[in-house]
C-alpha cells in the first residue's frame, strides 16, 4: 500500500473512502478551554487532515463545524474534501426524574434500520458502528432484509491492543476498524485504567523510532495504519498535531510489524470508569443486553 500524506484514503463498502490518519476531537468540557477544538481543527487542517471524529457528546461539534466552514471560506478547502465522522444522538444518557440512569433492553437492529433509513434519506454518505464485537456485528450483518452493512467499527486498537481477532473478522466482510486511542490515551483515571502499561514508553517502539529518527507515537500510529486499521489520535497541542502528521515518510519492515504485533497484551486502557462507579450507584434494572448509546453508531456527513 502505496501512502502519501495527500493520498491515504482507502475504500469503504459502499463507494466511499477514507483517511487513514484523521484528528480525534474528545476533550474533557470541564477542563477544556472554549474554542481549543476550533483551534486545534483549523491547525490540523492546514496541515493536511482531511478526517476528523467528533461526537455529539463531546460537546465541541460546534467548533468542529466553524472551524470547517472558515477553512473552506478561505479558500482551504472543499466540504467534499473532509470526511466528518460523527455519533448521532440528542442525550447521552438518559435518565428519570431522579437523576437516575435509565437501562432498558435495546433492538440493535431496529436501530440499525434507523441508521440505514438516515442514509436513504441523504442524512449520511457512510453509517457504521463503534464498540461492537463479533457477535454484535452478526447480529447486523445477518438481519432479514439488510439493506446497508456498516462499512466501520470504531474501536480501541493500538500496538498494546491490537484486535487481531476482531480485525480478521471485519477485513472477512469487508468492514474498516477505526482505532481510537491509538496512542495509549491520556492518563485520565476517572475514565482510563491508569495502573496499564504507558504504551509511549514501551522500549520497542522507542528503539524502532531512533531507527527512523521518529517518535514512539509515530511509529504506534505508522503500525497500524501499514496494516489497514484507520487511526484517529487527539490532540490540542499544535506541535503533535502537525508531529502524527508526518507518518508517511517512513515505512516498517515486515520484521519490525512482527515486533509490534508481539507487544499485544490485551491492555484495554479506555474503560470508562466514571460510567461504571455510577451505573454501581443508580442501576435499577438488572437486566441489559444490549446498552446502546450514542457512542455505538457512527455516520460521516
Amino acid at each position: 500500500m502505496s501512502l502519501t500524506a495527500e493520498r491515504h484514503r482507502i475504500p469503504l463498502s459502499d463507494g466511499n473512502s477514507i483517511p487513514l490518519l484523521g484528528l480525534g476531537t474528545y476533550a474533557d468540557p470541564q477542563k477544556t478551554p472554549k474554542g481549543s477544538c476550533l483551534e486545534s481543527v483549523k491547525i490540523a487542517i492546514d496541515t493536511g487532515y482531511r478526517h476528523i471524529d467528533g461526537a455529539f457528546v463531546y460537546y465541541n461539534e460546534h467548533e468542529v463545524g466553524q472551524a470547517i466552514r472558515e477553512k473552506i471560506a478561505e479558500g482551504r478547502i472543499k466540504r467534499e474534501d473532509i470526511f466528518y465522522c460523527g455519533k448521532p444522538g440528542d442525550a447521552i444518557y438518559p435518565t428519570d426524574e431522579n437523576g437516575k440512569m435509565i437501562y432498558h433492553e435495546t433492538d440493535l437492529c431496529a436501530t440499525w434500520e434507523a441508521m440505514e433509513a438516515c442514509k436513504d434519506a441523504g442524512l449520511a454518505k457512510s453509517i457504521g458502528v463503534s464498540n461492537f464485537n463479533r457477535r454484535q456485528l452478526e447480529m447486523i450483518l445477518n438481519k432479514p432484509g439488510l439493506k446497508h452493512k456498516p462499512v466501520s467499527n470504531q474501536v480501541e486498537c493500538h500496538p498494546y491492543f491490537t484486535q487481531p481477532k476482531l480485525l480478521e473478522f471485519c477485513r472477512q466482510h469487508d468492514i474498516v476498524i477505526v482505532g481510537y486511542s491509538p496512542l495509549g490515551t491520556s492518563r485520565d483515571e476517572t475514565w482510563v485504567n491508569v495502573s496499564s502499561p504507558p504504551l509511549l514508553k514501551d522500549p520497542v517502539l522507542n528503539a524502532i523510532g531512533k531507527k527512523y529518527n521518529k517518535t514512539s507515537a509515530q511509529v504506534a500510529l505508522r503500525f497500524n495504519i501499514q496494516r489497514g486499521v484507520v487511526v484517529i489520535p487527539k490532540s490540542f497541542n499544535p506541535q503533535r498535531i502537525r508531529e502524527n502528521f508526518q507518518i508517511f515518510d517512513f515505512s516498517l519492515t515486515e520484521k519490525e510489524m512482527k515486533e509490534i504485533e508481539a507487544l499485544n497484551k490485551n491492555v484495554r486502557y479506555v474503560e470508562l470508569l466514571m460510567e461504571e462507579k455510577r451505573s454501581a450507584r443508580q442501576r435499577t434494572v438488572a437486566s441489559v443486553t444490549q446498552p446502546l448509546s450514542p457512542e455505538n453508531l457512527t455516520c460521516s456527513i
